[in-house]
């Protein structure tokens, strides 16, 4: 199953500070263990069986991640609740 969006290439924004795993870093790290894992899936359905059913479940899993990342963004109107004090997000992400 496709994650709407998904196939919009994520790229990570030179102004993060590298140090946090920020909304984006995350979203590009979750895409490319995405990506990674339909790779593995189409090796592994000739042979079947319980390493499959593994890699299907994990990859459901990553797509709820991607998701749930997606929806989630920090910005002007939700920072203070996300944080805990007045500010503006760097940028709208």
């Amino acid at each position: 199953m496709a994650a709407e969006g998904d196939d919009v290439e994520l790229t990570r924004d030179d102004e993060d500070d590298h140090d946090l795993l920020t909304y984006g870093e995350a979203g590009v790290r979750l895409q490319q263990e995405i990506r990674g894992l339909r790779v593995r899936i189409e090796e592994l359905r000739d042979q079947g069986g319980a390493p499959l059913r593994q890699a299907e479940a994990r990859l459901l899993q990553l797509e709820e991640a991607f998701e749930r990342n997606r929806r989630q963004p920090i910005n002007d109107e939700n920072f203070e609740a996300f944080f805990g004090y007045k500010g503006e997000a760097r940028r709208n992400t």
